[in-house]
């Protein structure tokens, strides 16, 4: 089975082709947001893709993109949570910043989230924490308040090995980005257009 796997859920992306259970080639690159080119550059074959939380922009372009290679390959299409391919490890904990004052918690156990992410206050997350000893927690953040927290970013070699250690765990079409809350939808004043 080959396999392409891709995130941009961060600010570094990270894209990995594999074939059979080995890595044929692997790049990540800064990823700004702004423009997808590195990632059109770095593109190539199969498919799983990560699905955040993170980049809503991001996210997205990256499901468009597996989704426009299933139709012009034929290849399957299956997402998994950017969170499980943080590490390869099989038991670690990620926070990350969900914005308007909060923060995002998430123990991954057998190399897979055991429940959604939580959304905390930061005296929440810093007492999370600090009940945390005996395993790791990653931010793929800049959060320099949560100075034992270690950074490090979705790897597509680690959605490859995802995809092939727990097949029955992958999403399938239609993929949509793993939210933290409800879409804010802005709607324009009475009178306005």
């Amino acid at each position: 089975m080959k396999l392409l796997a891709f995130d941009l859920s961060t600010r570094r992306g990270t894209i990995a082709l594999a074939n059979e259970k080995e890595i044929l080639g692997a790049r990540d690159w800064p990823n700004d947001r702004r423009s997808s080119a590195p990632f059109f550059e770095a593109l190539d074959e199969t498919i799983v893709v990560g699905l955040g939380p993170g980049s809503y922009t991001g996210t997205r372009i990256a499901i468009a993109a597996a989704i426009g290679l299933e139709v012009t390959t034929g290849a399957g299409l299956a997402g998994i949570s950017s969170l499980c391919a943080i590490s390869d490890e099989n038991d670690f904990c990620v926070i990350g910043d969900a914005k308007r004052a909060s923060f995002f918690f998430a123990r991954i156990t057998g190399s897979l989230p055991t429940t959604d992410p939580e959304l905390l206050s930061e005296n929440e997350i810093n007492k999370r924490i600090s009940s945390i000893t005996t395993i790791p927690i990653y931010t793929s953040d800049e959060l320099p308040q949560f100075a034992s927290v270690k950074l490090r970013f979705p790897s597509a070699k680690l959605l490859c090995l995802r995809a092939w250690t727990s097949p029955q765990n992958l999403a399938r079409a239609p993929l949509a980005p793993l939210y933290l809350r409800e879409p804010h939808i802005t709607t324009p004043r009475s009178g306005q257009k």
